[in-house]
């Protein structure tokens, strides 16, 4: 924000033409995350049964389940549009590592050593993992 006469304005600063972004290649790890990502906060609205059990499994207090199909429908958003910007891919690529990489840990916490934790948590962090690994070699 700047001052002009003696009022606040608003600018949007846009990238000159040298720090452009140039698309992210290969695009679709990040796509299918995206995908991924976007079914599991569709799914988790209403938390089906599987999602509940496992939610309830690892004893993650049920006020914040609301809170997951937003962070989820974001992390499908910032994933599309890091296919454009880069830096975007590789924050929200690490993010998603970050809450998987959490996710395995309240399973070990838990003793929940079933499917939850083997197909549900690693198999997303190993997933997620892999797609930060394709989107730093391109950023």
């Amino acid at each position: 924000m700047v001052w002009l006469h003696s009022r606040p304005v608003w600018l949007i600063v846009t990238p000159s033409p040298e720090e452009s972004f140039e698309m992210v290649q290969p695009w679709w790890p990040l796509a299918l995350l995206a995908v991924i990502q976007l079914c599991d906060a569709l799914l988790c609205v209403k938390p089906v049964a599987f999602i509940r059990q496992c939610l309830t499994d690892v004893r993650f207090p049920e006020r914040f389940w609301k809170f997951l199909p937003p962070l989820k429908a974001a992390a499908a958003a910032g994933l599309i549009v890091g296919i454009w910007v880069p830096p975007l891919a590789v924050l929200v690529s690490a993010a998603l590592v970050c809450y998987f990489a959490v996710a395995v840990s309240a399973h070990v916490r838990a003793r929940d050593f079933g499917r939850n934790l083997f197909l549900n948590a690693t198999a997303m962090l190993v997933i997620c993992s892999a797609t930060l690994a394709f989107t730093v070699q391109t950023a």
